[in-house]
């Protein structure tokens, strides 16, 4: 069987799944809830200043019939009395002190109110904290949040003031809403953060109730910018953490992965692209804690089945696979294949092909149904007929190479070749 234990800044955990700082881990009662169900670790919702959380709260994206495939949320940090925190925090340590107890953290911001927040967080015993530099409603009009995390300055004061006190590993959580992570991430490295967990959630508007004119969530008529998460987010997060583990500036930082880890398989993808562990949150939210069985279970078999027999031994493994588009070789060349024997003739990829591609599907009517076939010469290799076909594996994608020679778009340039040149 494969090892899950995870080593993450020297915190253990019987696998690499933590709950994410949210409403699932408020309270001790949940926490106790998750652990007995198997979770490797949480991160308890953000401690600060004492808040009012308004109702309603949530709103969500359906798709296809899928029900929340992205989730908006106004809540803001913890609105219980921060001793009450503290007591739950100390006695779920007590019970389950195998497990990882990451502490979230927004103190107000001045450098005394962070150091005595951590002072009264580390006498729980807590293993590490976790610093939200990414709330992106709410807290941000208050200079706090993603108001921190926007501004690499502010962020790496904030993180010094913490430095100067923790003595315990700190982790500083990154928001999305910039125009990259890599600035503010870099100044929290520089000011001595131990690791980075990302992403926080994305500013965002998700609907409006057509018969009332209503925004969702509504709070009486009004409403307000909410953080997006869910698995309408996993593309954005996996492409922002690459931005992080491809850099060699980072490379002695430990990385924890947010944002739509839903399955085992979403969770191998983020470790794949670097991240030490990850954290879940919206599918506790949809499915329950339960899901952790289905987490270890499948992530372990997949391990198995790979040969890997430790965590370590996949992460990052698919971090160079990704580069500039320039050094992308442009003699590689796919062209789609249909299965005939697997095909439903339902029409989606010649509808596709000819709206919206190369027209490279020929249309036979009626012997006694539809046939489709591909026309290889018109081919680009695109992928839409594939994407959009509804049975596994009736078309693929062949590889036809145009030459043996690699060449990028630089050495296309370079050589001055014509644009039709193979």
């Amino acid at each position: 069987m494969a090892n899950l234990h995870s080593n993450y800044l020297g915190i253990t955990s019987p696998n690499p799944f933590w709950l994410a700082s949210a409403p699932p881990t408020d309270k001790k009662i949940n926490v106790l809830r998750a652990f007995e169900a198997g979770w490797g670790g949480v991160v308890w919702k953000t401690l600060g200043s004492q808040v009012k959380n308004t109702s309603s709260r949530y709103s969500a994206v359906n798709y296809a019939g899928k029900r929340v495939m992205g989730l908006n949320n106004i809540e803001l940090i913890s609105d219980r009395p921060l001793s009450i925190n503290l007591k739950e925090i100390r006695e779920v340590l007590k019970e389950f002190p195998d497990r990882a107890m990451i502490v979230s953290l927004m103190a107000d911001n001045d450098r005394k109110s962070w150091h005595e927040l951590i002072k009264q967080v580390e006498d729980t015993g807590a293993h590490g904290l976790e610093l939200n530099f990414g709330c992106p409603h709410g807290m941000t009009e208050r200079g706090m949040g993603a108001a921190v995390g926007q501004d690499p300055e502010i962020a790496k004061m904030v993180v010094e003031w913490v430095m100067e006190c923790a003595t315990i590993p700190v982790i500083t959580k990154l928001t999305p809403n910039v125009h990259s992570v890599v600035p503010t991430g870099w100044a929290c490295v520089q000011a001595g953060t131990n690791g980075l967990s990302l992403i926080n959630t994305i500013q965002s508007i998700t609907g409006v109730d057509l018969d009332t004119f209503d925004v969702r969530p509504n709070v009486g008529g009004q409403s307000a910018y909410g953080g997006y998460c869910g698995p309408a987010v996993k593309p954005i997060a996996l492409k922002m953490l690459h931005t992080i583990t491809k850099n060699p500036r980072f490379a002695h930082i430990p990385v924890s992965g947010i944002g739509g880890v839903t399955t085992w398989q979403d969770a191998a993808e983020f470790m794949l692209l670097g991240a030490s562990n990850v954290q879940v949150c919206t599918a506790v939210m949809k499915y329950g804690f339960r899901i952790i069985e289905d987490l270890t279970s499948g992530l372990s078999n997949w391990m198995d089945e790979k040969g890997f027999e430790n965590i370590e031994d996949f992460v990052g493994l698919s971090v160079k696979k990704v580069t500039d588009w320039e050094k992308l070789d442009l003699n590689f060349h796919i062209v789609a294949n249909i299965d005939q024997t697997k095909c439903i003739h339902c029409g989606l990829c010649h509808i596709t092909c000819e709206d919206a591609s190369h027209q490279a599907i020929d249309l036979l009517r009626g012997q006694p149904y539809n046939t489709y076939t591909v026309k290889e010469p018109d081919c680009v290799g695109c992928n839409l007929c594939q994407l959009v076909c509804p049975v596994d594996n009736c078309i693929t994608m062949v590889e036809k190479r145009h030459g043996d020679e690699y060449i990028n778009w630089s050495e296309f340039q370079r050589r001055g070749l014509p644009l039709n040149s193979h």
